[in-house]
């Protein structure tokens, strides 16, 4: 794609960065075929490449947003099956993401909209915030259908039935390995995660410190900055991930760490970038040092690989690639793998490049879309008959998990499990098929 930036423009590092991105693009239109919202909706401007043109014309003329680009850029999901599908390699992430931190510096928002982008922005982030959110949104839902907004209501249709109890291996402390210590490493605990599964950080604990790694968290560490990064939130965004950064350097110049282990795909995609985000600044040496040993616990568990007995119960297990995983971090082998070496029958739904209509806050922001995803995806889902889905997101399992009956886990749940941890407590409370 021919671009018209001036030699001045070309000095800003980001507008750099943009003009890159877009001379890569050849207008071929593959990635319309894998753009959910493109099948969605059917409008060109709502598939990468539409997107590709508004944002184009946006930074070229150095102009503000103005409200048609907003919308579109506000669809996309950010899942990046284009970038998997695209052959010229156009890295469409770093582009919107720039599109949408302009949006936030040059656009004013409707009052709602701001209103509710600064309410998740102050809540999301933070899980005893999120935890007390969580547990109003409980109480008000009975008061849903009186709410005029369709993402109020979203907000109080993801509240989980149960808020699960606070785990205390969320706490900065360091947990021995199980044995001969194999690896030292930092598990990121997360923020949303804390609040809506705690199951998840438990099962990973174990079965890293089953497979000889000694498991830090870290002082310091928390949100990865993703859900403000996806808002154009810069500061908030930069500064979170600033808080991870130090509290890992000071770990790997510590006692060492042989990796960050990531067990929420959407954070991966975002720590494995670190090094992009800070690039130009001071913390560029010591964030390209972060990314560079940052791995999805999948990544992890396929280097050390099973050990000792393995008992996986005769389950059918579909697995759902989360976007980020797939097509963020272009991890799609390790996690099947795994799941079939712990004895599970492994399944796929059809069309398992498409998101699910989760993408961080993108269900509460856009949810007459989301809602649409979800329920072509749990219909592939189900199509397969499986007697649990297993995923390696909280946001893909939360989606998934509010429209169907079948359990959703984790992914490390059901390798814990299969290597002598408890059963994963959504397991225990299905509703049995009549068939068991």
């Amino acid at each position: 794609m021919q671009t018209n930036f001036t030699p001045e423009q070309l000095k800003d590092p980001a507008i750099a960065r943009a003009n890159e991105v877009l001379r890569a693009c050849v207008h071929c239109g593959f990635c319309t075929a894998t753009c959910p919202t493109y099948q969605v909706l059917g409008d060109e401007l709502d598939s990468p490449r539409g997107r590709i043109y508004l944002i184009k014309d946006m930074l070229e003329n150095d102009r503000p947003a103005d409200a048609k680009t907003v919308k579109h850029i506000d669809r996309c999901l950010s899942c990046l099956a284009c970038m998997t599908t695209c052959p010229s390699g156009v890295h469409y992430m770093h582009l919107v993401d720039h599109a949408r931190a302009h949006i936030e510096k040059t656009y004013r928002r409707p009052f709602m909209d701001r209103a509710l982008r600064w309410v998740l922005a102050r809540i999301l982030p933070y899980p005893g915030r999120f935890r007390l959110a969580l547990l109003g949104a409980r109480i008000g839902r009975p008061l849903r259908r009186f709410l005029p907004d369709p993402r109020l209501r979203a907000m109080l249709e993801m509240a989980p039935a149960t808020i699960p109890p606070v785990s205390r291996n969320d706490d900065p402390q360091v947990l021995p390995a199980m044995g001969e210590r194999r690896m030292r490493v930092a598990l990121m605990t997360g923020c949303a995660q804390r609040a809506l599964d705690t199951d998840i950080n438990d099962a990973t604990i174990r079965l890293l410190r089953r497979h000889g790694c000694e498991v830090v968290i870290a002082e310091g560490a928390g949100c990865c900055g993703a859900l403000t990064h996806h808002m154009g939130r810069e500061d908030e965004s930069h500064s979170a991930a600033a808080r991870n950064i130090r509290a890992w350097v000071r770990e790997m110049d510590g006692a060492g760490l042989d990796a960050i282990v990531i067990n929420t795909s959407g954070c991966g995609t975002t720590v494995k970038d670190y090094g992009h985000m800070f690039r130009t600044g001071p913390m560029a040496g010591e964030a390209a040092r972060v990314s560079s040993i940052a791995r999805d616990v999948t990544e992890v568990m396929a280097q050390i690989g099973l050990r000792g007995a393995v008992h996986a119960p005769q389950l059918r297990v579909a697995y759902h690639a989360a976007c980020s995983l797939q097509h963020g971090q272009k991890i799609t082998t390790h996690p099947k793998k795994l799941l079939k070496d712990a004895g599970f029958e492994v399944v796929e739904p059809a069309n398992a490049h498409l998101c699910c209509g989760s993408a961080g806050t993108y269900n509460l922001m856009q949810p007459e879309i989301s809602k649409e995803l979800k329920a072509r995806k749990v219909a592939t889902l189900e199509a397969v008959a499986p007697q649990v889905i297993a995923a390696g997101n909280i946001g893909c399992m939360m989606q998934i998990g509010s429209g169907t009956g079948v359990p959703v886990v984790h992914t490390v749940e059901l390798l814990d499990w299969a290597t002598g941890g408890p059963v994963p407590r959504k397991w225990q409370q299905r509703v049995p098929l009549a068939a068991e």
